[in-house]
């Protein structure tokens, strides 16, 4: 990737319904060449989709929290994770350094919802035990951050 193509990445991140016109007047090139860069960064998987941010309180989602997950030691990572893919209420999981093995951010209607969920995660085989923290607020999320140009 060049500075041209960091420079688009960071364009979409912002706005993914910039115009290929639009695109190609922000970087110096003609649309059909911006239509193909943009085209190989899907293709290598830079650009993985595009999505509408959504107010989670708007669709009936007004509840957001943060769980911890300690994998059982026997466990078996791959199980555990097919296991929490079929949750709809998680929307990101990371693996984490230290005691959790896992960070899941989850969005449910109310806290009856939470309790629903957090019982189902305590169940999940190779779960050993989980740590909830709601948020009472989202001040941002999302934010994306510039793309820097690769160094010399």
């Amino acid at each position: 990737m060049d500075a041209i193509d960091l420079n688009l990445v960071d364009l979409l991140r912002t706005n993914a319904r910039l115009s290929y016109a639009e695109l190609a007047r922000q970087v110096g090139l003609s649309a059909p060449a911006v239509h193909e860069r943009v085209g190989k960064l899907e293709t290598s998987g830079v650009l993985r989709g595009y999505r509408a941010d959504v107010e989670p309180e708007a669709v009936g989602l007004g509840v957001t929290a943060l769980i911890g997950i300690v994998e059982d030691s026997g466990a078996d990572t791959d199980d555990v994770l097919a296991a929490f893919r079929k949750m709809p209420e998680i929307e990101s999981c990371y693996f984490m350094a230290g005691v959790e093995s896992f960070l899941l951010k989850a969005r449910v209607g109310t806290i009856a919802e939470l309790e629903q969920l957090i019982v189902r995660l305590n169940r999940t085989p190779g779960v050993a035990s989980t740590r909830t923290g709601i948020a009472l607020s989202t001040k941002w999320e999302n934010r994306p951050r510039p793309v820097s140009p690769p160094a010399a």
